[in-house]
């Protein structure tokens, strides 16, 4: 039996905004200014003006076209998650939402004030296979520019953060969302989207997200 949703969006207007059962519609915002900024930084910050993201521990780790179903499972993992809750905890959705939007700014400061590119991607595709054609892809549309600290681990902290708090899910599913975090954010190197150095850069990120969200309310309890 699908659930009833916690807030009826049939009667929400734009002019209900305000109302408090629609206000967390307007953190959806956060996502508008995000991608604004993102536009902007992606074409009026030219690649000979990032520094290049290197670790040697990048040499080792070999390009792996498997890591792309974890690599891409984040956009569900990410949208599942924030309509989940949208529907049925409009507190957590707050939370997770919330946690996006700090890592969202925090990245895009660094991404000005540091920019930086990533010179990891194989040249030719090692294998001709669904999935190399797939990352082949996503390297054509997702510039390798404004790499650290990543988002794709920065998001998947905060995801797994909301769903271990949540006390109604069952621990078989905060186990599922915890391992997923942990292989997306190691998918992000196999599949040459990221540095080392950029999934290490946004655990100080994920921890700045986690204080602002909830550490509040923690020493509140």
């Amino acid at each position: 039996m699908i659930p009833k949703p916690t807030v009826d969006y049939r009667e929400f207007r734009l002019s209900r905004l305000n109302e408090p059962r629609f206000a967390h519609v307007k953190l959806l915002g956060g996502w508008l200014v995000y991608f604004l900024f993102y536009f902007l930084t992606e074409n009026l910050i030219p690649p000979e003006r990032c520094h290049v993201i290197h670790s040697a521990l990048d040499d080792l780790i070999p390009f792996n076209e498997y890591f792309a179903v974890f690599y891409c499972f984040w956009y569900v993992l990410l949208v599942g998650s924030l309509l989940y809750y949208f529907l049925y905890d409009v507190e957590s959705f707050k939370n997770l939402q919330r946690f996006i939007i700090v890592t969202q700014v925090a990245a895009m400061l660094v991404y000005i004030l540091y920019p930086s590119i990533q010179l990891l991607r194989p040249a030719v595709m090692p294998r001709d296979n669904v999935l190399c054609r797939l990352m082949f892809a996503i390297y054509a549309f997702d510039t390798p520019t404004g790499v650290c600290p990543s988002l794709h681990v920065a998001y998947s902290i905060g995801i797994a953060s909301v769903w271990c708090k949540d006390r109604r899910a069952p621990g078989w599913w905060k186990a599922f969302v915890v391992v997923c975090a942990v292989l997306i954010s190691l998918s992000t190197a196999f599949v040459k989207q990221h540095s080392v150095i950029d999934i290490a850069s946004a655990l100080p990120v994920g921890l700045l997200a986690e204080h602002l969200v909830y550490g509040r309310k923690r020493r509140g309890n």
